[in-house]
């Protein structure tokens, strides 16, 4: 597990040097963490382990609740996701992001959660079918950014 750890901090360092984006990354450290949070930067890339007895998933929660501006957020987790549009958030599935930078060639073995989304197709859409939704503009801006 910390080999693929450091494989992926190591392609999200490959990866701010060709955007220069601000990257953090987090890790569950509910099992084995410390008893405070541990921050460090490697290669410009901010690497936070929740503390003991606390999931990344909160980590994450707290980060883009508290820091107001609009992250673009790289998880499969569909709690996540949701948490993430309630602020105001892009969420991008992990496989999505993983896809995008293996074709700038920065290839790294992740290991991630995918968990399918619903899709009723059912559901009726307001406004004009032409254009897209708020959160198909704010996809179309993250995926942009990347």
């Amino acid at each position: 597990m910390n080999r693929q750890r450091e494989q992926l901090i190591l392609q999200l360092i490959e990866y701010k040097k060709i955007k220069g984006h601000d990257i953090t990354v987090v890790f569950d450290g509910w099992k084995s963490g410390s008893s405070k949070e541990d921050l460090s930067i490697t290669g410009g890339v901010r690497v936070i382990y929740s503390r003991l007895g606390e999931k990344a998933d909160a980590v994450i929660k707290r980060i883009i609740s508290r820091e107001k501006k609009e992250w673009i957020v790289i998880s499969s987790d569909r709690e996540i996701m949701s948490h993430a549009w309630s602020c105001g958030s892009a969420p991008i599935p992990s496989s999505e992001f993983q896809s995008f930078i293996n074709k700038r060639g920065i290839f790294a073995v992740w290991e991630y959660e995918l968990i399918e989304e619903d899709y009723d197709e059912d559901r009726q859409r307001k406004g004009n079918p032409l254009k897209p939704s708020k959160k198909e503009k704010a996809l179309m801006r993250a995926r942009k950014k990347l």
